[in-house]
């Protein structure tokens, strides 16, 4: 039985949802729509397009919310593997349109063109019936081994 911490109901998200969510932003450097895409090749067996974009829009909704902060809190200890340095040298926007209008436009056009299927593996099945197409739209192209450890660079 898996039960969840009290601070992942606050944060609205498990602590394995933000490590990848970290992972993706910060080695392999996603936005939201690149995030979007990437997440539903990695998780598009267990959720539909419409709920993969809840959470990344979630996701992206608080980190720019937030993301400020960044700039008056000291280095702190790190437990995640990508994050070894302390910050000093970020040159990162600070501010963001916590609505990202463009992005979020943007994955509900992908959500559309989905359909509310399930997320197409590009290894199990060809989307819209296109043989011999690796992915439709960005769709199942992943980022280099976030969820396939045969992905290559």
């Amino acid at each position: 039985m898996h039960v969840k911490q009290l601070d992942e109901v606050d944060m609205g998200m498990t602590y394995d949802e933000l490590s990848v969510y970290g992972r993706m932003r910060k080695i392999f450097r996603c936005g939201p729509v690149s995030m979007f895409k990437n997440l539903c090749y990695k998780w598009g067996m267990q959720l539909t397009p419409a709920e993969v974009a809840d959470k990344v829009k979630f996701f992206f909704k608080y980190y720019s919310i937030n993301r400020h902060k960044m700039t008056v809190l000291t280095p702190s200890y790190h437990a995640e593997s990508y994050s070894p340095e302390d910050n000093r040298f970020d040159l990162r926007q600070f501010l963001y349109n916590v609505r990202w209008p463009y992005q979020f436009r943007k994955i509900d056009e992908l959500v559309k063109e989905c359909d509310g299927n399930i997320c197409m593996n590009s290894t199990l099945a060809e989307p819209h019936g296109k043989a011999g197409v690796a992915s439709d739209g960005g769709m199942g192209v992943v980022a280099a081994g976030a969820g396939n450890p045969g992905a290559g660079l």
